[in-house]
């Protein structure tokens, strides 16, 4: 399997390409603030033709280069119906007033194609099975996807905002919800296999194990602790 990963734009935000090899179809996973010349930077390089994108959630920062990515191979993007506004009202979503400016001028809006996903699913993409988990709290229509292990690759789980590497997704803007987002870690994450690798939408990669020894949040999760626990840090959107 070939993940090609690269952060995009003013948040750093991970954009992710996958395919079971080079020179296969494959799935871009969140185009970012300024992701499309990298994603075309990618495909390039791995000879990729894309057949889809997806989304993690939908704040500004994983949707930006949607419709440029999207217009320019003529593929579906796929989000939660509960997220799905924000690609056409991203000043929604961060709690602004229409019209307020937002990082200059982007251009913001829905593709031709917008498929809605849903939890439990299981999309089946490029030569690639991606199970969906529907994950509030870092907004109301988060996801996650998981790939099962293969041959020699461990299972691997594209965490959005959810879960970093030693930290989560903040709940303070609009449709956030710290106690979902507890809810969330302890539904979704802990029941994976520690040698599971987390590839979150910001920051370096992690995996469950490590997360589960170190991760205060899903510490406390695991130990039973509710919203009482640690206050969620400001990461992402």
């Amino acid at each position: 399997m070939l993940i090609a990963g690269f952060p995009a734009g003013a948040w750093g935000t991970n954009c992710y390409l996958v395919a079971p090899a080079a020179g296969e179809e494959c799935v871009i996973i969140d185009p970012g603030h300024q992701a499309a010349q990298g994603v075309e930077e990618a495909l390039a390089k791995h000879r990729l033709k894309p057949v889809a994108v997806v989304l993690t959630h939908g704040h500004i920062d994983h949707v930006a280069s949607v419709v440029p990515v999207c217009g320019a191979h003529g593929v579906p993007a796929w989000i939660h119906p509960e997220d799905r506004y924000m690609m056409s009202d991203p000043e929604k979503a961060l709690g602004r007033s229409i019209g307020q400016p937002l990082m200059g001028e982007l251009a913001v809006g829905e593709p031709d194609d917008v498929e809605e996903l849903t939890d439990g699913a299981k999309l089946k993409l490029a030569g690639l099975e991606f199970s969906v988990a529907h994950a509030p709290g870092h907004t109301k229509g988060s996801v996650t996807f998981g790939m099962p292990e293969a041959a020699d690759v461990p299972p691997v789980f594209f965490s959005g905002d959810l879960l970093f590497a030693g930290s989560v997704g903040r709940t303070d803007l609009p449709g956030g919800d710290h106690a979902e987002l507890l809810e969330s870690l302890g539904r979704v994450c802990l029941p994976l296999d520690d040698s599971t690798v987390v590839l979150s939408g910001h920051g370096p990669q992690t995996t469950i194990g490590r997360e589960r020894a170190t991760n205060p949040f899903l510490r406390d999760v695991a130990a039973g602790l509710g919203a009482d626990g640690h206050a969620a840090p400001r990461r992402g959107m």
